[in-house]
């Protein structure tokens, strides 16, 4: 394994009733003014809403909404909520949602306390966060990215046409409550697709290196194992709290970091799905769908012990007369036929992408992860893009 610092500043409460139990005691933390933010009227529909807000002025603090975030959060947005966090005062950022309401929330924390134009500080050139951001917690309602539990945030420049992805410990959420219950109203599809994302982080961390035994791979064969298994469970009964339950863990162990550590990941075909949903607006989780089978097919010869270790133990493949190279490609094959049995796509196409004149611009803008078995070029993943369409 690599040498490695860790560090997760976030405590998680998890459980059924945990917001209840919980968020009273942890507000006593706080100042009087909380910015409750969420996206759509999701969490109206399902109560949580309710529930939040209930405890929230039992508890005598002041709400302050900042609703509308959108599933690929936009740095207009992020300005928004800071405009309306610094002109209210706020003390602390609860939000409410998915990973693209946490991810919002998390840059907001950054821009609301900061005169500097954080997109351009931070998300493009990356240099180090010097300054406390606001307090944040997040309720977790849809599982799946794993944010709740680092610094990681995602957003879109709309005019720029870059989605860019950092992630600064001092963003990690000062707390998450992770009910698994608030996760049954979330629709099938954004379930699926959801567990694909989480099914995703964990396999960009265990394609890379190094490839003799290590914590870290075990740790990721045995998640990935759980996440087919229990997405199944879900998609027979959504109401399966045991199946959500582990889906929901399942997913924060995928990027609490821990999985990540004496590891080199390969994060190439996640910054392939970024600037493709940055020009398309695709749903993240389904176009990593479309990506992956096509992208390992590309590299898999190049990682033949890993691959092979993927078809023995997350799919129970035996070798039989299989050579290695055989073996690792039944693998791949594997992840292909569990896309198609969950119902995911399986083409650009399917995720209403007609337009192939754009692949190249949005390959030329990929960039290139130096975490791989095979170092990408713009060329091939233009001829990914083409080969998914």
């Amino acid at each position: 394994m690599y040498n490695f610092v860790f560090e997760n500043a976030t405590k998680v409460y998890f459980g059924k009733g945990c917001v209840k139990e919980h968020l009273p005691a942890i507000l006593a933390g706080y100042g009087d003014t909380v910015m409750l933010a969420y996206g759509g009227g999701s969490i109206k529909k399902s109560g949580v809403y309710d529930e939040i807000v209930s405890i929230l002025r039992e508890n005598g603090r002041n709400v302050v909404e900042f609703s509308g975030i959108m599933p690929n959060p936009t740095y207009a947005k992020v300005l928004e909520g800071a405009a309306l966090a610094r002109a209210n005062g706020v003390s602390l950022i609860l939000g409410a949602g998915g990973g693209s309401v946490m991810d919002c929330c998390k840059a907001v924390s950054l821009a609301a306390v900061s005169d500097e134009d954080v997109w351009e500080k931070f998300w493009m050139r990356g240099e180090p966060v010097d300054f406390a951001p606001l307090p944040l917690g997040v309720v977790v309602t849809a599982s799946g990215t794993g944010s709740e539990c680092n610094g990681g945030a995602v957003i879109t420049n709309e005019a720029l046409k870059i989605k860019s992805g950092r992630d600064y410990p001092q963003c990690n959420p000062r707390f998450a409550l992770l009910d698994p219950t608030y996760t049954y109203s979330v629709p099938k599809g954004q379930m699926i697709s959801g567990a694909f994302d989480t099914l995703s982080h964990i396999m960009e961390t265990y394609f890379g290196e190094p490839n003799g035994d290590n914590v870290s791979d075990s740790i990721s064969e045995a998640l990935m194992e759980s996440v087919v298994r229990n997405l199944r469970a879900a998609i027979k009964n959504p109401e399966d709290y045991d199946a959500r339950a582990n889906l929901m863990w399942c997913s924060t162990m995928a990027e609490n970091r821990i999985i990540k550590l004496g590891k080199k990941p390969d994060f190439e075909y996640h910054a392939m799905e970024h600037q493709l949903g940055a020009y398309t607006d695709c749903n993240h989780g389904r176009g990593l769908a479309v990506l992956h089978p096509v992208y390992y097919r590309h590299i898999y010869k190049y990682g033949l012990p890993k691959f092979v270790r993927f078809a023995q133990k997350v799919w129970g493949i035996e070798r039989g007369g299989m050579n290695d190279e055989e073996l690792a490609a039944a693998g791949v094959e594997a992840l292909a036929a569990l896309i198609r049995e969950i119902g995911l796509p399986t083409t650009l196409r399917e995720l209403g992408v007609t337009d192939r004149s754009m692949f190249k611009t949005i390959a030329d803008s990929c960039g290139i992860s130096a975490g791989s078995y095979k170092r990408m070029t713009h060329e091939e993943i233009l001829q990914i893009f083409e080969e998914c369409f």
